[in-house]
C-alpha cells in the first residue's frame, strides 16, 4: 500500500489561516485604528519571519502606514511627500529588482511586463531624480500600488475571496504558507 505524501510545511509568522485573513482585511478596510492594529499585527510577523517577509507584505505595509500617518494630521505635507515617496520608490525597485538579469533592463520594461502602470515608474522617477511631486500625485500612486496589491498578491492568497472561510482550516493554511513561500521568492 503507496503512502500519501504530504508536502513539507513552510513556517511561517501567522498563526493560521484566521490570522492572514484578519490582517489582509485590516490593512484594506480604511479604518486608521484597524489599519494600525493590522500594523503592529505585520511587525510582530516581521520580528519573527525578518528577510523571509514577503516582499509583497512588506510593500503592503509600509503604504498602509503612509495612510495611517496622512489621516492623522500629525505630518506636515513635505514630510507626507517623503514618506510616500520612500515606500513608492522601495515598492518600485524591489519589485522590478528580481526582473533584472546580468543587462540592465528599463524599469518601464519591467513594470509593463508586471502590469505596473508606468506613471508610477515616472513617478518613482521624480521621487528620485527630480523634484517632489505633489503630494495629491503621491496619494494617486499609493493608492493604485495598494490596489495593484491587493489585486495581485492578496486577493490570490485569498483564492479572490474575501468573505467565505475556508471549510477546512489547515487545508487553507497550507495553501497560504505555500503561496507565501512561492511569492517570497517571486518578490524578493
Amino acid at each position: 500500500a503507496s503512502k500519501r505524501l504530504r508536502p513539507l510545511r513552510t513556517v511561517v509568522a501567522w498563526r493560521g489561516r484566521a490570522e492572514w485573513d484578519q490582517v489582509m482585511v485590516g490593512l484594506y478596510c480604511g479604518d486608521s485604528r484597524l489599519q494600525q492594529e493590522a500594523l503592529d499585527r505585520v511587525s510582530a510577523w516581521k520580528s519573527r519571519y525578518g528577510p523571509k517577509m514577503p516582499l509583497a507584505v512588506d510593500c503592503t505595509a509600509e503604504l498602509i502606514r503612509c495612510k495611517v500617518l496622512d489621516s492623522s494630521g500629525r505630518l506636515k505635507s513635505h514630510e507626507l511627500i517623503l514618506s510616500y515617496g520612500l515606500a513608492l520608490v522601495r515598492f518600485v525597485n524591489l519589485i522590478t529588482e528580481r526582473k533584472q538579469k546580468m543587462v540592465s533592463i528599463p524599469l518601464r520594461q519591467l513594470a509593463r511586463e508586471v502590469d505596473i502602470p508606468i506613471w508610477v515608474v515616472d513617478l518613482r522617477h521624480e521621487l528620485t531624480h527630480g523634484k517632489l511631486p505633489r503630494l495629491a500625485l503621491c496619494r494617486k500612486g499609493c493608492d493604485v500600488v495598494l490596489d495593484w496589491l491587493r489585486k495581485t498578491y492578496w486577493s490570490r492568497q485569498l483564492g479572490n475571496n474575501l468573505c467565505e472561510e475556508s471549510e477546512d482550516e489547515d487545508e487553507g493554511q497550507e495553501e497560504v504558507e505555500e503561496n507565501a513561500e512561492l511569492d517570497n521568492d517571486e518578490w524578493e
